[in-house]
């Protein structure tokens, strides 16, 4: 069966913002911008960072999985839902040398309940927002990363996955700071990098993990997911399969209410090479109401399609830049994998 790409034409208008922030902070407003004309609280830096969050879920759907290439928008409830009957995994803190940042960084690493140097695991990096770090992810369990993980595994939909967070601001300097402003983001777009030279080899170094872009994934949301279009976009090679989730501006240029965005990119140059090694599953999506990145996403996504870059989109109905968006992003692309894996 094909793999489907969504369309669903959203109605709103938002002020589309950058993207992105951290789960720690004070209650106070917080001046972030490099011209020191925008506030954000520290409750908009959390959910920059790692979503807005969304209430629990009340009710588990008995829903029989279905290995096909079919998108579906929201993450099923029994998927994301604390089950008796598996064990799941807990996040360790861990340090890595940088050579490209010349200074020892952080990250979060969820292994296996049952993780085992005698076996191989596939291995996700996942790639918070703007004013995040290793702990977004980790210190937010209303995202149901471990359940989603643990439960598709447990379910025999996929293999038991290690997930890296990093600390995505590559800075090259000790006092660097994140914030609204051209020269406060270059350390994001440094994050190419401190992956590639130093966080991959340093993983696939001490944990046990199988090789080859079969088996690595990249995902990121808001600041993060613009990021995982860049990397993936300059070195494809290295992922088989790849889901941008909320994507925040700054791609290629562009003006928000908080910047001016110089671009990584222009237009035209958002593609592969034409001899490139491509990811065999590539997704864009974004929730319908995001209040923070708007229609960013979506005009990526058609500068993809414009310049023959071969991706997945989908909108999340209802779905704002929150929860709902990072737990339907994982989940999709865990289906694609566990879609390709079993034509194999």
């Amino acid at each position: 069966m094909k793999k489907i790409r969504v369309l669903i034409l959203s109605a709103f208008i938002v002020a589309a913002v950058c993207a992105c922030g951290s789960g720690n902070g004070e209650d106070s407003n917080m001046d972030v911008s490099g011209n020191g004309d925008v506030n954000v609280t520290a409750d908009d830096m959390s959910s920059f960072a790692a979503g807005i969050k969304t209430d629990e879920t009340e009710s588990i759907s008995d829903t029989e999985f279905v290995h096909n290439g079919e998108i579906e928008e929201r993450c099923p409830a029994k998927y994301e839902a604390a089950r008796n009957d598996v064990s799941y995994g807990e996040y360790k803190h861990a340090t890595y040398y940088s050579q490209t940042c010349q200074m020892e960084r952080g990250y979060n690493i969820l292994l296996p309940a049952d993780y085992s140097e005698d076996k191989k695991y596939p291995v996700l990096y996942l790639l918070h927002g703007i004013f995040g770090d290793e702990y977004s992810f980790s210190n937010d369990g209303s995202n149901k990363i471990k359940e989603i993980v643990g439960n598709m595994a447990a379910d025999g939909i996929i293999d038991e996955t290690i997930v890296v967070c990093p600390n995505m601001f590559a800075a090259w300097e000790a006092d660097q700071k994140p914030g609204f402003d051209s020269q406060s983001v270059l350390p994001y777009d440094n994050f190419i990098n401190d992956l590639v030279n130093d966080l991959m080899p340093h993983i696939e170094e001490t944990y046990s993990v199988l090789a080859g872009r079969e088996n690595t994934y990249l995902a990121g949301f808001s600041m993060g997911g613009r990021e995982t279009i860049f990397i993936t976009l300059q070195r494809p090679e290295l992922f088989g399969y790849v889901c941008a989730i909320s994507s925040a501006p700054g791609l290629v240029p562009a003006k928000d209410s908080f910047m001016t965005h110089e671009g990584q990119m222009s237009e035209s140059e958002m593609k592969f090479a034409d001899d490139a090694v491509e990811p065999n599953v590539f997704i864009v999506c974004c929730g319908t109401s995001d209040s923070v990145v708007g229609t960013f996403p979506k005009q990526y996504h058609e500068l993809l399609e414009t310049n023959g870059a071969k991706h997945i989109w989908y909108e999340i109905t209802g779905a704002d830049h929150d929860n709902n968006a990072i737990k339907s992003g994982l989940y999709n692309l865990f289906k694609q994998i566990a879609f390709d894996k079993s034509r194999a």
